[in-house]
């Protein structure tokens, strides 16, 4: 659904004062659920950006880019349109697998359960190996996740999905496909709220499970920010990649800023693009 749909009209300032619950994650729902701890402010700015959809424009393509300044209570994004769009979160989806999996008890340990290769050689060399958790989500290694979705099943993923109110909660299109070609759809301000909830440890599941996939996340050191993130790309396999997301936080001293990233990938150098660029529009809205 289009973010700006869920805005009141807007005032000559691109720079709109809206209502919290209505800000993040309640841009897709009705009403907020008291676990996600909301409540307790008020009010919030929300800006757009044309700096920062031009970051896409001059890599030839089309994307969108949402932020959210915990500390400053406020919501940037680069467009009102596709900020709001829900799409395929590909391989995004493997946090919140790695917290099934840990809570489910599919994966007792990250470092020491391991899910041996298959033997079928595929085009992304590291995933013809062997994985704990921890090796398998540093390479996005989609048939560790699959084989992890298989062994949770349908009715405990439809639970958490639920439980999470993770996108459109919808896991049709076969247990170990939904995320990648079947029915799941989450768009970025989605994607904000569910990290923003792992971030805090108040998603509906134990602390340990939420601990051990922050833990696991891909950290990325820019100056003296820490970004922990986690990438998504839809046809990688193939090599026809049309697709990329970015999602995760960063911690630059006492400041943190949750994000989320989706870009057309056109070219095979817009996969390496997605972290680039991801930087550049942080760095725009001085969170790095």
């Amino acid at each position: 659904m289009p973010f700006a749909s869920f805005l009141p009209p807007q005032p000559s300032s691109d720079t709109i004062v809206i209502n919290r619950r209505h800000a993040l994650g309640l841009l897709t729902a009705a009403s907020i659920l008291p676990s996600r701890s909301f409540a307790n402010v008020s009010y919030q700015r929300s800006e757009f950006r044309d700096d920062l959809a031009k970051r896409f424009f001059d890599l030839g393509t089309t994307g969108t880019f949402v932020a959210y300044k915990v500390d400053d209570y406020l919501i940037i994004a680069s467009d009102k349109v596709r900020s709001g769009e829900g799409r395929l979160p590909a391989s995004t989806f493997k946090i919140p697998n790695s917290i099934i999996a840990l809570e489910t008890g599919v994966v007792e340990d990250p470092d020491k359960d391991v899910f041996k290769w298959d033997g079928v050689t595929r085009s992304i060399e590291p995933w013809n190996k062997d994985h704990t958790l921890r090796s398998a989500i540093a390479v996005s290694a989609v048939p560790v996740y699959q084989e992890i979705a298989r062994r949770v099943g349908a009715e405990r993923m439809q639970k958490y999905l639920d439980l999470f109110d993770y996108g459109n909660r919808d896991i049709g299109g076969g247990i170990d496909q939904f995320w990648l070609t079947g029915n799941l759809r989450i768009d970025p301000i989605q994607q904000i709220d569910f990290v923003d909830r792992l971030r805090r440890g108040v998603l509906p599941v134990s602390k340990r499970s939420q601990e051990l996939t922050r833990d696991i996340l891909t950290v990325t050191k820019v100056g003296d920010a820490t970004i922990r993130a986690k990438s998504g790309l839809l046809g990688a396999e193939q090599g026809k990649p049309s697709l990329g997301w970015m999602v995760g936080w960063v911690e630059k001293g006492a400041s943190t800023t949750v994000f989320a990233m989706n870009m057309d990938c056109k070219e095979q150098s817009h996969i390496a693009a997605r972290m680039t660029v991801v930087q550049q529009c942080l760095a725009d809205i001085v969170a790095i």
